[in-house]
């Protein structure tokens, strides 16, 4: 396992900030172009601000595509993750990205999936950002998650822990106004991936940590499937990382 632990959810998002711009650099080095996943979420602020700072990425090389949205929330909603995206990356970076992917969630859902499908089979992923959700969800497959679809996205039911998180992060005023339905990137598109950095700051995610990092895989623990993937680089904070056991923490690298 490659896990890293640092004092604060800034430090933890510069190092994996830094980490993915080396990846992506390399990447376009190599293949001429990157493929890559871009998560949303509070997890992703100072990961993404880190890439975003790296000035010597050739974006226009790059092809972006997004993890997960909700079914039904308006792109003018403050938690929609299309918005998070376009204001925070999409619109920001410099130069623009060769090609931009969203989730349109307004639209009928099978079919989108049939689109995206389509799509980013001609694409495989260089490098994708992930990261945990409070009951483990892994982008918006709460558990149990569907490890053996063959669909690369699919239309996923929230559960109330997830929907719970989404209201506790203050994305929306009310619990019952967070979607109950979303359209998820599936695990095994995720685990496609040639590189993944998972990000995961905070005391709320201690529990999944916990769940997700002890050795077994299993789908009420979705995130826990990332333990077979070989090269998933994880990056935590000390209060994610506080109910670790000492047997996986001396293995670690500790800021």
């Amino acid at each position: 396992m490659n896990l890293s632990i640092f004092n604060t959810p800034e430090e933890m998002g510069v190092s994996a900030g830094k980490r993915a711009a080396e990846i992506l650099r390399n990447t376009i080095a190599e293949r001429g172009e990157a493929n890559i996943i871009l998560a949303t979420g509070a997890s992703q602020f100072d990961v993404l601000k880190q890439v975003l700072s790296e000035k010597d990425i050739a974006w226009d090389k790059v092809t972006m595509f997004h993890l997960d949205e909700y079914l039904g929330l308006p792109l003018s909603h403050p938690a929609s993750f299309r918005k998070y995206l376009l204001d925070r990356v999409i619109n920001v970076i410099k130069p623009s990205f060769k090609k931009v992917v969203l989730i349109d969630g307004e639209v009928d859902g099978e079919k989108e999936c049939q689109r995206l499908g389509e799509l980013i089979e001609q694409h495989p992923i260089d490098l994708a950002f992930v990261g945990f959700g409070e009951n483990g969800h892994l982008a918006f497959n709460d558990p149990p998650a569907d490890f053996e679809t063959e669909k690369s996205y699919i239309v996923v039911d929230l559960d109330d822990a997830c929907r719970q998180q989404q209201f506790g992060e203050g994305w929306f005023e009310s619990f019952d106004a967070v979607p109950k339905q979303a359209i998820s990137m599936s695990i095994k598109q995720i685990m496609k991936t040639k590189h993944l950095i998972c990000s995961v700051p905070d005391t709320r995610k201690a529990e999944a940590v916990k769940d997700c990092l002890n050795g077994e895989v299993s789908n009420l623990h979705p995130a826990s499937i990332l333990l077979t993937h070989a090269n998933c680089e994880y990056f935590l904070d000390k209060n994610a990382a506080s109910l670790l056991p000492e047997s996986i923490l001396a293995k670690s690298k500790i800021a």
